[in-house]
């Protein structure tokens, strides 16, 4: 027996290598290992940024006599829930059928047969505050395996009673959107912003849909909150004022105590929200906070291959946030007292701290500046940075997912004209090749890359953010290759993922290895749900294509997902987001020789009230096409702006068509959607 993590190529399994504990990968050996012991499998799931999976792996599994416990009694297997989501998604289900909140690390024990039976999240070693301990918890569930079976099967059959999402039949109209709308609105913070309580996570998908309702209705104060909430974000220590990015989230109401770990697709979502933020109101503090987003990307996240890598731990030194916290006399050394003072004043540090003795650099108080003030402070936060820079870092989780590139390509790609960097496209283009050539295989993707090892074959989510990636890309170069990427990648989601009798997208590939149960989750977790992801992906390339077949099936697989969504609309944002594109979203083309100005201000209406194309000079509309009669790639520049299967006049000049797009956009007049009228 031996702990067989070694050749693993996770960085979170390979932190494990030297555990005393007997550690398998997931896999059929291992299951197979359990059926030949007759033992019940303890699964331990985690990432490589989580805190708590840190202490539990300290207290317990480094521990000889904890691990003589686990060895002797259970097949122990490692999951690394980044790179097998579909097994994190099957054992977390099962424990919240328990009546257990979710959480890592996950601890479940299961069946040989790799079935479910009991579970928890974090377990101390010595029992204290309620929860008990690691090693009691082991030997009582060994013994009720092996004493009492019956008690074993009965909770194992009624975890596996478990149903996927159904949809009831029914479907949503913009009234419905409007009212959900506006209980939204009346959820968020009104001091602070985000959802009401603590601990406070920026769920993207959720803000986009209050930015959707704002702008389809003209309701003033829901805008009001969905800027207030990006302000006290930006403001809050849950972003790093000196690296830029945005941790996980803020374990207090306020968004100044930050879980330190720092996520691809939490910056990924907000970079987005960001942008929308900054072509709304001009602010300087959006603007700056997206920039900050891309300049951590580009200075700590990007693999040599031109990847993004998935996350930085919270960690370092054994204690969470280390590595971003300063004392008042740290600042002194580097800045200097007089501006130390100043520093001091503006990011809210004094001796005493302002958490746990230490100092997170926040705005929450201060507030915005002068640029001449900003200038001032630009060169402080660059002297502390470097001085940061000498510290021991936090671990860096450095493989490569394709779900989370596919969502921070989209967004690099969809900030960039808003913010006009365009140098954002050559960053967002070189992960979309590493991703599409070296993680492909005879067009699939595979899901998780490291060091020459991919994890084969990939998810629904994989498949969906890289199509939406590909649309982004497509968008703004008009290059086709993109645009056959995307429907390869629509053509191997709806053969080997869609499960015809419930509409929805399965996790895994037809041909992936069994797990107990196929998952087909339809709610969005801390990122945005496959099938979502996909719905948007579908209506923007039926807007591009507008071609009969495109445009069919966005809307039948779009109805089938509304109907699953009305249950929980806030846990389907993703999926109400693509109604509301398919709904009100504008199909601007641009046509002609000499259209730059044209194309470039049609990439800069907002992305989720628009889809772009630009007829090249080679190519021709699909027959059915409503623009079909009035353009031609031979004319002179002209834009026509299209909604519902029907196109305005061509507009020759950017301002001619910044207006057709205004008045397309302009909110219903009138609207009470509390009423519905």
């Amino acid at each position: 027996m031996m702990n067989r993590l070694k050749e693993a190529s996770s960085p979170y399994l390979l932190q494990h290598r030297d555990n005393p504990v007997h550690w398998w990968e997931w896999g059929p050996e291992a299951l197979a290992e359990a059926r030949r012991l007759d033992k019940p499998i303890l699964i331990s799931i985690g990432y490589a940024a989580c805190h708590w999976c840190h202490v539990m792996a300290h207290e317990s599994f480094e521990d000889p006599d904890v691990a003589a416990v686990m060895n002797e009694l259970f097949v122990n297997i490692k999951v690394d829930r980044e790179e097998r989501p579909d097994v994190d998604h099957v054992y977390m289900s099962a424990l919240h059928l328990l009546g257990e909140p979710g959480g890592w690390p996950l601890t479940m024990f299961l069946t040989p047969e790799g079935e479910p039976f009991w579970g928890g999240t974090y377990f101390p070693k010595e029992a204290r505050f309620g929860r008990p301990g690691f090693v009691g918890v082991l030997r009582e569930i060994s013994r009720l395996y092996h004493a009492e079976p019956e008690r074993v099967l009965k909770n194992r059959d009624a975890l596996k009673q478990h149903q996927t999402d159904r949809s009831d039949g029914g479907t949503l109209g913009p009234d419905d959107l409007d009212r959900m709308g506006l209980r939204l609105s009346e959820l968020i913070d009104t001091e602070n912003g985000g959802l009401q309580g603590a601990p406070k996570f920026p769920n993207p998908p959720i803000l986009e849909y209050l930015y959707r309702y704002a702008g389809r209705t003209g309701d003033q104060e829901a805008k009001r909150r969905f800027l207030l909430t990006l302000e006290r974000m930006a403001l809050g220590g849950i972003r790093d004022h000196l690296g830029g990015g945005f941790a996980r989230y803020s374990v207090d109401e306020r968004w100044l105590v930050p879980h330190f770990e720092k996520m691809l697709y939490d910056n990924a979502q907000l970079l987005e929200l960001y942008a929308l933020g900054f072509a709304e109101t001009g602010r300087a503090l959006f603007r700056d906070a997206a920039e900050g987003i891309v300049t951590w990307l580009d200075r700590e996240m990007t693999t040599p291959e031109g990847a993004f890598a998935s996350s930085l731990d919270a960690d370092s030194e054994g204690e969470e946030g280390r590595f971003y916290v300063w004392s008042l006399g740290e600042i002194r050394d580097v800045l200097g007292a007089e501006d130390a003072a100043f520093f001091a004043r503006v990011y809210d540090i004094s001796e005493e701290g302002n958490w746990e003795g230490t100092n997170i650099p926040n705005r929450l108080i201060s507030g915005e500046a002068p640029s001449a003030v900003e200038e001032r402070l630009a060169t402080m936060r660059e002297n502390l940075l470097e001085q940061r820079a000498s510290r021991v870092r936090p671990g860096l989780d450095d493989k490569v997912l394709a779900d989370w590139n596919g969502l921070m390509i989209a967004s690099l790609v969809r900030a960039s004209p808003l913010l006009d960097r365009p140098e954002w496209i050559a960053l967002a283009s070189r992960a979309y090749r590493f991703v599409a050539e070296s993680m492909s295989r005879n067009g699939s993707l595979g899901h998780s890359w490291r060091g020459g090892a991919l994890i084969f074959p990939g998810f629904a989510l994989d498949h969906s953010a890289m199509m939406r990636a590909a649309l982004a890309l497509y968008e703004v170069t008009s290059e086709p290759a993109y645009l056959r990427d995307a429907q390869i990648w629509r053509d191997g989601l709806l053969s080997e993922f869609m499960i015809e009798e419930t509409g929805c997208l399965a996790m895994t590939a037809r041909g992936a290895d069994p797990l107990v149960v196929r998952p087909q989750p339809t709610h969005d977790d801390a990122v945005p749900n496959a099938n979502g992801v996909f719905a948007e992906a579908l209506v923007r390339l039926a807007q591009i294509t507008e071609t009969q077949d495109d445009l069919q099936r966005a809307s039948e697989i779009l109805s089938q997902l509304v109907g699953i969504a009305r249950s929980a609309p806030l846990g389907h944002t993703s999926i109400l987001n693509a109604l509301d594109l398919h709904l009100r979203g504008l199909s601007i083309l641009v046509t002609g020789n000499n259209a730059q100005d044209l194309f470039e201000t049609a990439l800069q209406v907002p992305y989720p009230d628009r889809s772009v194309r630009r007829l090249r000079e080679d190519e021709t509309l699909d027959e059915n096409h409503p623009a079909g009669a009035l353009a031609s790639s031979g004319m002179d520049a002209q834009a026509l702006v299209c909604a519902s299967m029907r196109c305005s006049l061509p507009v020759t000049e950017a301002d001619g068509l910044k207006a057709q797009v205004a008045e397309m956009l302009m909110p219903v007049q009138g609207h009470d959607p509390a009423s519905g009228h």
